[in-house]
C-alpha cells in the first residue's frame, strides 16, 4: 500500500493552522474541480487526493491521530508499507464516496474507514473517534466548494461618513467593474469594513459564493483632518482679523457655526468647540478644533500697501 502525505498533497507545512489548511483546500478544490476541467483525468485524480487530504487534516481529531502515526514512522509520500505490520488488522466496514463517486484510497480506508483491531498498538473505536456516519454525510457534500471572500477599497468623504446614507460606488472586483448602491453606516471611520454577503468569488458545484468586504478609505481634505472622533479644521484669517478679533462662520457637516475669534490670536493656535466633532455609530460625538492660519492677501491694493507700509514703520519704531 502507498503511504499518503496529506500535507504534501495540500502543499502546506505540518505547522499550518486549521484556517490555513481550509483556505488552501478551497483554492485547490476550485482549481482542480471536475467542472472546471471536464474530461481531464489528471486533474480528476488530483481533486480526489485533495478532498481526501482535507477529510483528514480538516478535522482536528483525524489530524492529531494522523500526526501521531507519522511522527513514529517517517514515510515519504508514495512509499510502500503494510498497515498490518503496525498493529492494524481490522477491515473497514464503511465506504466513503464523494458526490462524483470517487472512493477514498485504500490508505484512508485502512486507517480511517472502520472499527475493530488496533492502530499503532493501541485499541481504538475508529467510528467513535472519526464519526463514520457523520463522515459519510459530510463527504457526500465535500465536492461543493464555497467561493472565496474578496476585498476592495471604496473612497468616502468625511461628510458622507458623518451623515451616512446610500452611495453609488464603482470598483474593480477581479477583472470585472461593478457599480452598486452601497449603504454607508452613519459614523463609519477610515479602515472599517462593509460586508456584502454573496458578492465575493463564485462557488463551484452548488457551493455558496463568498462575501465581498469593502474597506473604507476616508478622502483627505486640505483643511480638515479626523483623528478618532475629534475634527481639526483650518481657518484662514487676514492679519487684521487676527489682530483685532472677528466673528467667523464655519461650516462643519450639518452645522454652520458662528465662531468668535479673540483679538491677538496667533497662527497655529486652536479654538475648541466641544461636541461638534465626528460621530460614531453609537451616537457619541467628539470635539471640533479650529486651527488658525494667518494669510496675507494674494494681491495688495494701493490702500493696503500704504497701510502695511505704515504698520512696518510703526513696528520699526518700537
Amino acid at each position: 500500500m502507498k503511504y499518503k502525505d496529506y500535507y504534501e498533497i495540500l502543499g502546506v507545512k505540518k505547522e499550518a493552522s486549521q484556517d490555513e489548511i481550509k483556505k488552501t483546500y478551497r483554492k485547490l478544490a476550485k482549481k482542480y474541480h471536475p467542472d472546471a476541467n471536464p474530461g481531464d483525468k489528471t486533474t480528476e485524480g488530483k481533486f480526489k487526493d485533495i478532498n481526501e487530504a482535507y477529510e483528514v487534516l480538516g478535522s482536528e481529531e483525524k489530524r492529531k491521530t494522523y500526526d501521531n502515526f507519522g511522527s513514529q514512522h517517517h514515510f515519504n509520500n508514495g512509499s510502500d508499507f503494510d498497515p498490518s505490520q503496525y498493529g492494524y488488522e481490522g477491515q473497514p466496514r464503511y465506504e466513503y464516496t464523494s458526490g462524483e463517486g470517487a472512493d477514498f484510497s485504500d490508505f484512508f480506508k485502512s486507517f480511517f474507514g472502520g472499527g475493530g483491531g488496533q492502530f499503532g498498538g493501541s485499541d481504538f473505536d475508529m467510528d467513535g473517534i472519526f464519526g463514520g456516519g457523520s463522515s459519510r454525510r459530510r463527504r457526500s457534500t465535500s465536492s461543493r466548494v464555497n467561493g472565496e471572500d474578496q476585498e476592495t477599497e471604496i473612497s468616502v468623504t468625511p461628510e458622507e461618513g458623518f451623515k451616512g446614507g446610500t452611495k453609488k460606488v464603482t470598483f474593480q472586483k477581479g477583472s470585472e467593474t461593478l457599480s452598486l448602491n452601497i449603504k454607508i453606516p452613519k459614523g463609519i471611520k477610515d479602515g472599517e469594513k462593509i460586508r456584502l454577503t454573496g458578492q465575493g468569488g463564485p462557488g463551484a458545484n452548488g457551493g455558496k459564493p463568498g462575501d465581498l468586504y469593502l474597506t473604507i478609505r476616508m478622502i483627505k481634505s486640505r483643511d480638515l483632518e479626523i483623528d478618532g472622533l475629534n475634527i481639526y479644521k483650518k481657518l484662514d484669517l487676514y492679519p487684521w482679523e487676527a489682530a483685532l478679533g472677528i466673528k467667523k462662520e464655519v461650516q462643519i457637516f450639518d452645522d454652520k457655526l458662528s465662531v468668535k475669534i479673540p483679538a491677538g490670536i496667533q497662527s497655529d493656535k486652536s479654538i475648541r468647540l466641544p461636541g461638534k466633532g465626528y460621530i460614531d455609530r453609537k451616537g457619541n460625538r467628539g470635539d471640533l478644533f479650529i486651527k488658525m492660519r494667518i494669510m496675507n492677501p494674494e494681491k495688495l491694493t494701493p490702500e493696503l500697501r500704504e497701510l502695511y507700509e505704515k504698520m512696518k514703520g510703526s513696528a520699526a519704531g518700537h
